[in-house]
């Protein structure tokens, strides 16, 4: 059974890896593809390299946001998202406070609730796995917090781009809404690309702008719960993003170097999206437990449908 898990493992890499669109054909594999079949590659068999699914998708992902930067302009995307950087500051306030009243109301350990709250406020996994050390989490708090996360990352990605279809979205409004609305950064650029190239970029670039809410919330942490002994885990990839930007503006990078870049990215950002569902298995289902979900879901609602008023009425 191991060796058919490796070999099937070995399978979905290739085939998501392949070059469908340089050959001409459709391309198949799309993000959300990706995490179908890790997820049913997860539940069929148990992932033979857990160790290397874990490092890999985290620095393939920061790589792969890096790589998308070579597509972007600074001034046009500054421009677009100067209104989702501005509902940034309220949202990520807001939920905290609602994470941590409704955990408490709900008897729900007091470090697990702030730590879901942090990871729908600001980055999913991201600002759990940066928070987790300052807040002296123990291992099961990391756990339960990381698979409601995750579970509703899955979800997002599948159920996103149909909702922004329904309602007739633009790129902006969606491509605002997901990097709000949507907890992790793999997600969200996930989504934004089904949707569109204006949505991923404005997507990707609130979502990394959110993402640096990580070093204040850290120190806010540290105030909080009184230990200035534990570090502060800074997303240093989000500079090398904005690094790739500059680049691509003001540097006169070839067009198609620039074009090369963003393909190998989208890849890997599939690539990555293919090892994070292979990472999901039942047990991390079952160890989460009725009451931290249901906060998740909670905030995850509180969130979705008021960004989603928001982002509809003030953004064309």
């Amino acid at each position: 059974m191991k060796k058919t898990a490796k070999w099937v493992y070995i399978g979905l890499i290739i085939l998501v890896l392949f070059p469908f669109e340089k050959l001409g054909l459709p391309q198949y594999i799309t993000p959300a593809v990706a995490l179908f079949l890790g997820l049913i590659f997860a539940f069929v068999f148990e992932c033979p390299y857990p160790k290397f699914n874990k490092k890999t998708s985290k620095y393939l992902l920061q790589a792969s946001v890096v790589g998308l930067g070579f597509g972007m302009n600074v001034n046009e995307s500054l421009k677009s998202g100067s209104e989702g950087m501005l509902f940034t500051v309220v949202s990520v306030i807001g939920v905290m406070i609602i994470g941590v009243m409704v955990g408490y109301w709900m008897m729900i350990n007091r470090k697990t609730s702030y730590l879901i709250a942090s990871g729908t406020a600001i980055c999913g996994g991201s600002a759990i796995a940066a928070v987790g050390p300052v807040l002296k989490a123990n291992e099961h708090e990391m756990a339960v917090s990381l698979g409601v996360i995750f579970i509703l990352n899955a979800i997002a990605l599948f159920i996103f781009p149909p909702i922004g279809h329904f309602f007739d979205m633009s790129q902006a409004q969606f491509g605002t809404w997901a990097a709000i609305a949507i907890h992790d950064t793999s997600s969200v650029v996930g989504a934004g690309e089904a949707y569109g190239q204006e949505a991923l970029q404005l997507a990707t670039l609130i979502k990394l702008t959110r993402a640096l809410w990580i070093i204040p919330l850290a120190l806010f942490t540290m105030v909080i719960f009184r230990d200035k002994s534990s570090r502060i885990s800074i997303p240093w990839f989000i500079f090398l993003f904005i690094l790739a930007m500059i680049i691509n503006t003001y540097c006169g990078l070839p067009e198609v170097a620039s074009e090369w870049l963003v393909w190998l990215a989208k890849k890997g950002l599939v690539l990555t999206l293919l090892l994070i569902g292979a990472s999901l298995s039942l047990k991390t289902i079952k160890s989460v437990g009725a009451k931290p979900l249901l906060l998740a879901i909670i905030l995850w609602i509180v969130i979705g449908v008021s960004s989603f008023f928001v982002v509809l009425n003030t953004i064309p």
